[in-house]
């Protein structure tokens, strides 16, 4: 009786000290979030968010239900917006910490899996993106996978099924994980699970999650297909799936032995074998990603079961030296590479640089998405200038047509209150709003080419250029004109028809 209570009390203080880890990130992102701007991805997700559907162009309804509920909650806050992002990620922790323990190891291990985790955490948490809960649901996945293999217990299927429809709510890239766990089945002694109506359960349950999704993309003649051919066409073209291995190098950074000892402890440890699906599931999907031609980062969610993994055998392999002068010098380096992972996360993915600093433009050359984040107002309170200088009749009859998501959540959030109308755009799920009725007689153009303009409207005339107050260089200001013009050339309606885009 008296083990029982130790044991409880040691599981305790476990998950209190993964929950304050957790809550130590939310706190990171709540400090400053707010340092920069809305990035030009959030834009579009805040704007989506005021219109909830099934679905999507771009993704499924998971991200803008959770962007609406920060929106109910803290308004258009940018530290608000990204709270649940930021849950996401530090939910994710714990539950990596959780699954260090389903494995068979103790405190230190559970917290070596957790901190090995929160790079990505702080990157992916610093923006209100499906990435967020697309990893989360990855790592629930196998975690609830960890407590089937162990328990035996074939009831987890409904965890592991529920899990999985979340992530296909959140980003249809789950599919590839869904690959990897049948392989898994398939490919070790965890096929005796086809004989469990737990299993066929799971999978009615996962449908029904997904089902009013499916039901929108059927609607929609699935339309998120044609987006996601053409979006991972241009990542080939332009050469953002070039380096995907490499890249998983960037992903773990400094944690990557641990990674490849979570691989070791699934594939040839004696300890790990009634655990090996999980191996599977992870070098299932790599192997698809890499002849699909996949982004790194979509590998990301995989990763912390691997943490988990590699802590408990080092962790055990620690326990088998005689030396303790050794584990205590081993201990000691493991937490050295960790914190400086962390550094180096915090340093180039968290909006901590003064602006245009050397450390902020080096930040902005490792990933580009500090850049977006500037200029949103003053592109807004240009287009309002445009558009005060016109008479007061014409501007009843004026549009501003955007060519992409960032200009068009842009001026829905801040032109209101400058008197703006809605934006119009081609791009994505923008299209389906349409042009307005009456169609707009007068046309401000922004970030379109002026070939583009010029073959397809009437009357254009260079009105004002894109800038903003940092002087920072991003995608706006590369496409800095803005053109006043007339209708289309050809009719709206034949014009709208050709004008769907993705982006």
């Amino acid at each position: 009786m008296h083990a029982e209570s130790a044991k409880n009390s040691t599981r305790k203080t476990d998950n209190l000290i993964l929950i304050a880890i957790a809550l130590a990130t939310v706190i990171a992102h709540l400090i400053v979030g707010n340092r920069y701007g809305f990035h030009r991805d959030e834009l579009q997700v805040l704007d989506d968010a005021r219109h909830l559907a099934w679905g999507y162009v771009v993704y499924p309804p998971a991200t803008p239900f959770f962007a609406r509920l920060s929106l109910s909650l803290f308004g258009t806050s940018i530290v608000g917006f990204r709270i649940f992002a930021s849950l996401a990620e530090a939910i994710a922790v714990v539950v990596a910490g959780l699954m260090a323990r389903e494995l068979g190891g103790c405190r230190g291990a559970q917290i070596i899996a957790a901190v090995a985790g929160i790079p990505f955490c702080l990157a992916a948490g610093a923006v209100m993106q499906y990435v967020s809960f697309d990893y989360l649901a990855w790592v629930l996945t196998s975690y609830f996978m960890v407590r089937l293999l162990r328990s035996n217990d074939a009831r987890w299927w409904l965890a592991i099924s529920a899990s999985i429809g979340f992530g296909f709510m959140a980003k249809y890239g789950m599919a590839f994980y869904l690959a990897g766990i049948i392989g898994g089945i398939l490919l070790t002694d965890a096929r005796r699970f086809f004989r469990s109506k737990w299993l066929y359960l799971g999978i009615a349950l996962c449908v029904v999650i997904c089902l009013p999704n499916l039901i929108w993309q059927m609607r929609h003649h699935y339309i998120s297909l044609d987006f996601l051919h053409d979006i991972h066409a241009r990542d080939v073209r332009i050469g953002r799936t070039k380096y995907f291995l490499p890249q998983q190098l960037e992903i773990t950074t400094l944690a990557f032995p641990l990674a490849i000892a979570g691989l070791w402890f699934y594939f040839f440890a004696a300890n790990g074998k009634r655990f090996r699906t999980l191996g599977w599931m992870y070098v299932i999907p790599l192997v698809i990603f890499i002849a699909a031609k996949g982004r790194a980062y979509y590998m990301a969610g995989a990763y912390p079961m691997l943490y988990a993994a590699g802590a408990v055998w080092g962790e055990q392999w620690l326990a088998g030296m005689r030396e303790s002068w050794t584990r205590i010098s081993v201990r000691t380096l493991a937490w050295i590479v960790l914190t400086a992972d962390v550094a180096l996360a915090s340093a180039f993915f968290m909006p901590l640089a003064p602006v245009n600093t050397p450390w902020f433009k080096h930040a902005s050359h490792v990933q580009g998405d500090f850049v977006e984040e500037f200029g949103w107002p003053e592109l807004v309170e240009t287009i309002a200038k445009v558009r005060n200088q016109l008479p007061p009749e014409q501007r009843a009859h004026t549009a501003v047509l955007v060519g992409n998501y960032g200009e068009a959540g842009a001026v829905d959030l801040y032109g209101p209150a400058l008197g703006l109308p809605n934006a119009i755009s081609g791009i994505n799920s923008y299209w389906f709003n349409g042009y307005g009725d009456p169609p707009p007689q007068t046309l401000i153009v922004v970030g379109i080419s002026q070939h583009f303009v010029d073959s397809n409207f009437t009357g254009c005339r260079l009105a004002a250029k894109v800038s903003n107050r940092e002087g920072i260089e991003n995608e706006e200001t590369s496409h800095a004109n803005i053109f006043l013009c007339g209708p289309p050339q050809k009719g709206w309606s034949e014009f709208w028809k050709d004008f769907h885009y993705y982006g």
